[in-house]
Order: C-alpha cells, then structure tokens, then sequence
C-alpha cells in the first residue's frame, strides 16, 4: 500500500516530517480493534466518514430547515448497522443541529455511550487527516487492512455521569489505567469528551499536539514553536470554528 510520505509527495506546500509519521500512526490506529469496535469495524466507520460527503440524504437534510423533516435512508457500503451510519453521517455534515434528543435517540436504537464516543473518536480522526489532504491538493490516504482481534470491551472505571450526554473522567479522578489522561493538560471538557474511550482520548490529543500545539507550547507565549504565531494560529483556528459554528 502506498505510504503516507508517498500520498504528500505532491502536496500543494512540504508536508513536515512529523506530520507524515503522525499521520501513517493514526491510519494504524484505525485499524487496530478499539473498546467496542473491531479494527474492521473501525475502518467502515472511517469510510462512512468519507461516505456522508456525497449522501443524498445528508444534502437534503442539510439544506432542510429541520434535519427531521428529511426522512430517506443514507447512501453507505451496507458494512454497518444503520444506527451507526446514522450517527457517523450526522456528525460529519451536520453537526451543529444535533442534540440530546438526537442523542436519545441513537440509545434507543441500540447503540451504547461507549460505542458512541468510539465512533466520535474514529470520526473525528478520519475526518482531521481527510481535510488535510484535501487542503494540500491530495486524495485522501488509503486506508490500511484491519488488525486480527476484537474490541477489549474496556470500560474505564472512573468514568462518571457528565456534564454532557455521555459519562467522562474528570481530571481530579482520573486514575489506575487512566492516570495519565491529562498529563500537562487542564482537563478542560473539550479534553474531557473522549475519555470514555480511553486510547481514542490519547490518540486523538497525540494527533492535536502533532497538527496543532502540544499542551505545554499553547501558553508558552515567549517562544514559537511554529512557521506561523500562537496569535496568527488562534485567529485561523478561531475562523475555521466559526465557520463550521462551532459553540465551543
């Protein structure tokens, strides 16, 4: 399978080192069985990802004044249940309509928490790498064959009700195999949402510290680290969010 070195040898702008290893290590940990979800799993949940972009159904609820007044079935390969298409669809094209009550709903169709922020984390992985690539003129990186295994079933013990629709673990009681979640980190909710999903926590902030800052450069305002300034990165961070309306 082509490498992702191979995929950005014709980017728009140099694609640093890092970005590329970084990159090749998150394909990897697509593929690699999660809590709830098979390496298998995981890669058809990333390709429904890619698959929202071009449903009808998703356009039309889109342009919809409420996404509810829509009803269709989503245009996908058929590897995955509906109620997981359903969730992963949503998310990537419209995710500033949802709420609890979308949220419900999904629970009452089967799915669990745990397999929610998995897809979350899956999603919001596969949807990072695809809009770098179509930023730097590219296609978007293959894909790698699954892991052999199936999900560990793990589920973090100091995970708690809240403060959103799913349990999290908060800073002050993140311990034994969790210990580690927030090193040099505030514990702020954005850093909390995956936490359910352990290793999609981990990987996912590995990927951020990669892509964007580490969490000890972000307020170390006497150095910069990057090609561009913490005022001049905030200012582009703070467009795109606005952009894709983003409430936090």
């Amino acid at each position: 399978m082509q490498t992702v070195s191979q995929s950005y040898q014709n980017a728009a702008a140099p694609v640093r080192a890092d970005i590329e290893a970084e990159h090749e290590r998150v394909l990897q940990h697509l593929a690699t069985p999660g809590s709830w979800y098979s390496g298998a799993e995981r890669l058809a949940i990333a390709e429904a990802a890619r698959e929202a972009r071009t449903c009808t159904l998703c356009r039309d609820r889109k342009a919809a004044l409420s996404p509810t007044s829509v009803q269709g079935r989503h245009d996908h390969s058929g590897h995955l249940p509906d109620v997981v298409v359903e969730a992963v669809h949503r998310m990537v094209t419209d995710p500033d309509r949802l709420g609890e009550s979308w949220f419900r709903s999904l629970l009452d169709k089967g799915l669990s928490p745990g397999r929610y922020v998995e897809i979350v984390g899956i999603m919001a992985h596969t949807v990072s790498l695809d809009t770098f690539a179509r930023a730097m003129g590219v296609a978007p990186l293959p894909l790698p064959q699954p892991a052999d295994g199936g999900p560990s079933g793990y589920a973090p013990a100091c995970a708690a009700p809240g403060p959103g629709w799913v349990p999290t673990i908060a800073k002050d009681k993140a311990a034994g195999p969790e210990a580690d979640l927030y090193a040099e980190m505030l514990g702020a909710n954005i850093q909390r949402a995956l936490t359910l999903v352990p290793n999609e926590m981990r990987s996912w902030f590995q990927l951020v510290g990669v892509q964007y800052l580490p969490q000890a450069w972000m307020r170390d305002f006497a150095r910069e680290f990057r090609a561009i300034t913490h005022a001049q990165i905030e200012f582009l961070a703070a467009r795109v969010s606005a952009l894709n309306r983003c409430i936090y």
